[in-house]
């Protein structure tokens, strides 16, 4: 007979890191977006349009 128990805990433990792991990578992210520099803006003139066209 299987042990249900023992599969059950083997699920969750696996669960519960799947889920650390997703937040480590997340917090991971979130600091990197956070400690890179603002991106330099730069403004396009457009030239003004002919009157005819």
């Amino acid at each position: 007979m299987p042990d249900y128990k023992e599969m059950y805990l083997k699920m969750f433990r696996a669960s519960e890191e799947a889920v650390n792991l997703l937040i480590a990578a997340q917090r991971e992210c979130e600091e990197l977006y956070i400690s890179s520099p603002e991106p330099e803006l730069k403004i396009i003139e457009l030239s003004e349009r002919k009157e005819d066209e």
